[in-house]
């Protein structure tokens, strides 16, 4: 196996326009010192470009940590890399016509101190009108059950791990109270295996903030 082919990048781009979710402003990607203007301040045939970015943290394939649903839990600034990168990693296929995601696609697999990756097929949709419509999601009874194993971290490739017309946010609620970090808008599941590979998603440490874009990806092993 080529190094490269070691990785399977789980992210989606983000582009200047783009909608995540529904109602959340797009992000603007624009200049704040071109190459043109940048000429002024070096030598000769020397360049540099320096991009802005404005956005809210719910953009693209991000990660939830407690703070996002609880003042008092910790924020993006206070995870520990070992809760974020190198975890050993399993995919669960549910498919996107299985909506909600029931309890029984988890028995007696061996999920503590994993990263537990849903695959549901729903990031076909990205960036169609039907992203936002009949997400699959998990319920109150699979979150209670992931965190009853222990799990370290639970992602999706779903508008939300959450039932959004559910003001409660049962897993949300459930998963960050138990300190276990989300990430959401992941893609590109069907290419990983079961189990046998390593996964990351570490977002920057910002205090103050809950939820931030991260690269996410998984590392197979050899």
């Amino acid at each position: 196996m080529r190094a490269e082919d070691r990785f399977v990048d789980l992210s989606h781009p983000i582009e200047s326009g783009m909608i995540t979710y529904r109602g959340l402003p797009a992000p603007v990607i624009s200049d704040h010192l071109t190459r043109e203007d940048s000429r002024k301040h070096y030598s000769d045939g020397t360049e540099f470009y320096i991009g802005k970015i404005e956005m809210v943290a719910n953009t693209g394939t991000y990660l939830d940590s407690p703070f996002h649903r609880y003042a008092e839990g910790k924020d993006l600034s206070e995870l520990s890399l070992s809760s974020l990168a190198d975890l050993e990693g399993i995919v669960i296929h549910a498919g996107k016509d299985q909506r909600p995601v029931e309890q029984n696609l988890f028995q007696d697999l061996k999920l503590k101190q994993k990263a537990v990756l849903i695959h549901t097929g729903w990031d076909v949709h990205w960036r169609t009108e039907q992203y936002f419509e009949g997400h699959p999601y998990l319920t109150r009874e699979t979150a209670q059950y992931l965190v009853d194993c222990g799990v370290s971290l639970v992602g999706i490739d779903s508008l939300n791990i959450d039932d959004t017309a559910d003001g409660s946010r049962p897993a949300h609620s459930l998963l960050l109270h138990a300190g276990i970090p989300i990430v959401e808008h992941l893609c590109n599941l069907q290419f990983l295996p079961d189990h046998g590979f390593r996964f990351f998603a570490v977002p920057p440490m910002v205090k103050g903030l809950g939820t931030f874009p991260v690269r996410a990806f998984a590392m197979l092993q050899i």
